[in-house]
């Protein structure tokens, strides 16, 4: 076993997963609040149309590439992988877990087709 994956497990033992709802949905909402208020404090300092816009695509594209690190490489790429945060995303990204012929065939099998909307 490595260091790295010992600190790890020390680190989960220690400080465990969120797993009651009022907690989670506390969690969501502190989330959300810091959220709105730098969005706001942004637009406060320099109130422009082109602030807001740049701030509503700035948004928009990391909600997408985070549904992107989470959503779609877990049920189209590699269904058999977990991540446990960004950093864990990273990690598998720079790694390359897969070869790219691996991914396509993935890709094409019927089970992972038309899910979600989506293909």
């Amino acid at each position: 076993m490595l260091d790295s994956d010992l600190a790890d497990q020390r680190l989960t033992k220690f400080m465990g997963d969120i797993r009651t709802p009022w907690l989670l949905y506390a969690k969501a909402g502190l989330l959300l609040l810091t959220g709105l208020l730098a969005a706001v404090l942004l637009l406060v300092e320099n109130p422009s149309y082109t602030t807001a816009l740049l701030l509503a695509v700035a948004i928009w594209a990391f909600c997408r590439s985070y549904y992107f690190a989470f959503y779609v490489i877990e049920h189209y790429v590699d269904p058999g992988f977990r991540y446990a945060g960004l950093l864990s995303f990273l990690e598998y990204a720079l790694k390359r877990r897969q070869k790219p012929t691996e991914v396509h065939e993935k890709l094409e099998e019927p089970s992972l087709q038309k899910r979600d909307g989506f293909g």
